[in-house]
C-alpha cells in the first residue's frame, strides 16, 4: 500500500481535475483563498505536481493568493492515488453585462466581454 503521507500534493485546474478522476472514490471541498495558501505553505516545493499549464491560473495562485513563485514541477497525472489530494484552481467566467470601451497603456481601446472569478477546491482520492 502506498504511504499517502508521502504522495505529492497535486496542483489542478478545470480541465486537469477532469484527467484525474478516472476511478475510485473522492471528497471535494470548496475553500477559501487563505486556506489554500496554508495548504501551499505547509508542503516544500518539491511536494508539489503542477498538473496545468495556465498563465491564469498561476496568477491566481502567486497573486490573487499572495505566495511567492515558485518553481513548481509539471507533470501529466491521469489517476490520483488513494489517499493524495489536490488543490484545484477554477476559473468562472461570465458575459459582462456592460461593456465599457477603456483606453489601453498604448492607447488602444479596449471593450470589456467578461467576467472572471477564481476559486479553489480541495480534493480526496478517498479509495
Amino acid at each position: 500500500m502506498v504511504d499517502a503521507n508521502k504522495l505529492p500534493l497535486l496542483l489542478l485546474d478545470n480541465s486537469s481535475m477532469m484527467s484525474v478522476l478516472n476511478e475510485g472514490q473522492f471528497k471535494c471541498y470548496n475553500i477559501s483563498f487563505e486556506e489554500a495558501k496554508h495548504i501551499l505553505e505547509i508542503f516544500d516545493e518539491n511536494e508539489y505536481i503542477k498538473c496545468f499549464s495556465n498563465a491564469d491560473i498561476e496568477s491566481v495562485m502567486f497573486d490573487q493568493l499572495g505566495i511567492k513563485n515558485r518553481n513548481f514541477e509539471y507533470k501529466s497525472i491521469r489517476n490520483m492515488r488513494p489517499g493524495q489530494n489536490a488543490i484545484v484552481f477554477k476559473l468562472y467566467r461570465t458575459p459582462s453585462e456592460t461593456n465599457p470601451v477603456i483606453q489601453a497603456d498604448d492607447g488602444v481601446e479596449a471593450k470589456k466581454i467578461m467576467n472572471v472569478y477564481a476559486y479553489c477546491q480541495y480534493l480526496v482520492r478517498i479509495e
